[in-house]
């Protein structure tokens, strides 16, 4: 199992704590999964996410939070169980999903960032976002002294808001666009060690070379 793989299956079992908390998890996961779609003139979520143990976990708590109970479906050629790709959609609620978890602004328009309720939240909202953020999309590289965390971003201002969201953590990242991708990315070994605390990845500290 890669190390990126370690995180993201412990990180699926943290409990994020408050309800607000769950609730800016769940945001974060359909923001950088980029869930929100425009099907046929109707906006659905369809989050497409890896492993089992996380699809089962975001259907959960879209049950839980939000009174929702999505399709669950693994993707067209993929392995079955935590090596694989899941599909979590709601088809028939996605358009009030999308405002509830604000994906969508109260005038229908879609956010392009993540909401400021959100990004400026209490330190478990905080590191609920980038739990999800990397739950969805991210890797840790270990390659000798060259260890980075890495976010893959939609947008610019997705990637500033998880820049904002790791500064009222206290921790240092910097937003690049690499090869088109807008990217946040920590390299530094104090940071990277920080924020795997923040999010809850303690058992892959010792693994890693920081």
């Amino acid at each position: 199992m890669s190390l990126t793989a370690k995180v993201k299956h412990e990180l699926t079992g943290v409990n994020p704590g408050s309800n607000q908390a769950r609730a800016a998890q769940i945001s974060s996961i359909l923001r950088f999964t980029g869930a929100l779609q425009k099907i046929s003139n109707r906006f659905v979520i369809e989050a497409e996410v890896q492993g089992e143990k996380l699809a089962l976990r975001l259907a959960h708590e879209l049950l839980a939070i939000y009174g929702v109970r999505p399709k669950m479906a693994r993707a067209t050629g993929s392995v079955a169980g935590e090596q694989g790709t899941y599909l979590v959609r709601v088809l028939d609620q996605g358009e009030t999903l999308a405002r509830q978890t604000g994906l969508m602004d109260a005038r229908g328009r879609i956010v392009r960032g993540l909401p400021n309720r959100l990004t400026l939240g209490t330190a478990d909202v905080l590191a609920a976002i980038w739990r999800g953020a990397f739950l969805a999309a991210g890797t840790l590289t270990d390659p000798g002294r060259s260890a980075s965390l890495d976010i893959a971003c939609a947008n610019r201002e997705t990637a500033m808001a998880l820049v904002g969201a790791a500064g009222r953590l206290g921790i240092t990242v910097k937003q690049r666009e690499v090869r088109g991708v807008n990217r946040v990315i920590i390299r530094e070994p104090e940071g990277i060690n920080q924020m795997l605390v923040a999010m809850g990845a303690t058992s892959v500290l010792s693994l890693i070379h920081i």
